[in-house]
């Protein structure tokens, strides 16, 4: 999978970039990962992965991806995308977000996703290592914006596994899509805490879902 547009011209990727790809593959090889599942044949998704529980998380995604022959993409600091470190960091897949402009993330992301044929953007679902298990909605207001599915990544660091589910389409309704993708990463790790506490988050929301909008009685 691509990561240009009809709008950029291709280009030769910089040595450097190639360089570090081969060497995070090599890695990912070496360290023995294997892969459960593949990644769907669309041209867009979001992949929401969890847990985020080390900084080597990233390379061992982007091994997984290439072996599926998909070129991932990540958001990173506008400010990283200056100077020498510009091209690399396009290279590696990085899409730049400023979030000192008027139009925010979400709205950036979306419109990223609009310009390009083809794009699997990557997200650590949980945002941050420190998470109890709970995800950030981010996640699910771009792939709503950007109208493309969601394939949830599931992690197994023990067993060195990495793997990608099927793809679920946003309905609206956050908390049911939000129990389906819970349901599908506790059916790969059941007694997963971390995939608890997100089974019992989709409850909750779902719980004041119906509280806000309760069912209109028929009678």
């Amino acid at each position: 999978m691509s990561d240009t547009s009809p709008s950029q011209p291709v280009r030769q990727r910089s040595v450097l970039s190639r360089i570090v790809r081969r060497i995070i593959i090599w890695l990912y090889h070496w360290k023995g990962w294997k892969l459960d599942g593949h990644l769907p044949d669309l041209p867009k998704f979001v992949i929401a992965g969890a847990p985020h529980t080390s900084n080597w998380d990233f390379v061992f995604f982007l091994g997984a991806t290439e072996e599926e022959g998909v070129h991932p993409n990540f958001m990173g600091k506008h400010t990283l995308f200056k100077g020498f470190m510009r091209n690399f960091m396009l290279d590696m897949g990085g899409i730049p977000i400023d979030r000192t402009k008027r139009a925010n993330v979400v709205d950036q992301v979306a419109a990223e996703f609009a310009r390009r044929d083809q794009l699997a953007l990557v997200i650590a679902a949980e945002g941050t290592r420190a998470s109890d298990g709970t995800w950030k909605s981010g996640f699910y207001h771009i792939a709503m914006a950007a109208n493309v599915p969601i394939v949830p990544a599931w992690v197994c660091n023990d067993d060195m596994m990495l793997g990608f589910g099927p793809p679920i389409y946003p309905t609206g309704d956050y908390g049911a899509d939000l129990a389906k993708i819970a349901q599908f990463m506790l059916s790969k790790r059941p007694e997963y805490g971390r995939y608890k506490v997100l089974e019992q988050q989709a409850r909750q929301i779902q719980a004041e879902q119906e509280v806000e909008s309760p069912a209109i009685d028929p009678k």
